[in-house]
């Protein structure tokens, strides 16, 4: 067996690691910025992102990046590649491992993982990394194998020691208590929502859909949302505070569908998930609170759709 060295990213590794991505997925990978080593090793100058590869005898065998936004307290645990030909030696994971103490270095308050639902192999390094599964991404991005259906991403966090992000204490509308009182048991509470950074409006499109992050919802933006064409795919992240119950209610009755949490990367807080217009599909999952959510959300998206049809 070869003697894996684990060691930082280094710029002259760059085109080693486009040929990786393109040996493992060819041409199919979602992030596009892999194929060109120039844009890698930007990435890098610029602090966006912190690299660990994984070599021996000169050849690359695996890579991993903390990726941190400017201004961010929190990064994401992605670009993780392994050739096939070394699979079973843990690569992915003890590259992962460094990177978590790396994050800590950083000055980083979170981590964060998007796992595939596909498969179940970042799942599983997810859950032996101590990541806690906090929301679904249905239809997120398309397949890194090609497939023509799109992927469903799960959202793992993990808080770096000494950094804690406590939930409002809020009332909880039936339809997701059971799973906000477990994230509550897992994260904490606390009186209020942390304080809002950036600004209180934002949408913008992402291949076929269409991201909003959103301050609260007052009357105003209510009755804009209500304007945007039946069709899109919408994704919104609401700050999780006060008001939530009233916020799910009526996005609910607009067709959305709560879809878990996510943290908010600009400051302590975190967001509330809502989709809408995603295609339902069976998924078996390894973590059953995460199955729970999804069979909710499957069964909620139903009843739009029967809704619509019946006052059609």
């Amino acid at each position: 067996m070869q003697s894996v060295i684990l060691r930082s990213f280094r710029k002259s590794d760059a085109s080693a690691v486009t040929d990786l991505f393109r040996k493992v997925y060819g041409d199919c990978y979602v992030q596009p910025q892999v194929y060109l080593p120039c844009m890698i090793n930007q990435n890098h100058a610029a602090g966006r992102w912190h690299s660990l590869v994984a070599v021996a005898d000169d050849q690359m065998l695996g890579h991993a990046t903390l990726v941190r936004a400017k201004g961010s307290c929190i990064a994401e645990l992605a670009l993780t590649v392994v050739d096939p030909d070394t699979r079973g030696q843990s690569i992915a994971t003890r590259l992962s491992q460094h990177l978590l103490i790396h994050a800590q270095a950083l000055g980083c308050q979170g981590v964060t993982i998007k796992q595939v639902t596909h498969h179940d192999y970042t799942q599983r390094m997810a859950a032996r990394l101590g990541f806690h599964n906090i929301g679904v991404l249905p239809d997120y991005a398309r397949s890194p194998y090609g497939e023509s259906e799109p992927v469903t991403l799960l959202i793992g966090y993990q808080p770096i020691d000494g950094y804690q992000r406590a939930i409002p204490a809020l009332a909880w509308p039936v339809a997701c208590r059971d799973f906000m009182l477990r994230q509550c048991a897992v994260f904490g509470t606390q009186p209020t929502a942390s304080p809002w950074i950036g600004a209180p409006v934002h949408l913008e499109q992402n291949a076929d859909r269409y991201d909003g992050t959103f301050k609260e919802l007052d009357a105003s933006l209510l009755t804009q949302l209500e304007r945007l064409p039946a069709h899109w795919m919408i994704s919104i992240r609401l700050r999780l505070a006060q008001g939530f119950d009233t916020a799910e209610h009526t996005l609910s009755n607009m067709g959305f569908v709560f879809t878990g949490l996510a943290p908010d990367d600009r400051g302590g807080g975190w967001l509330a998930l809502f989709h809408r217009g995603y295609q339902p599909r069976p998924m078996a999952l390894r973590c059953t609170h995460m199955q729970d959510l999804h069979d909710r959300m499957g069964i909620q998206s139903s009843s739009v759709e029967n809704t619509r049809f019946e006052g059609s």
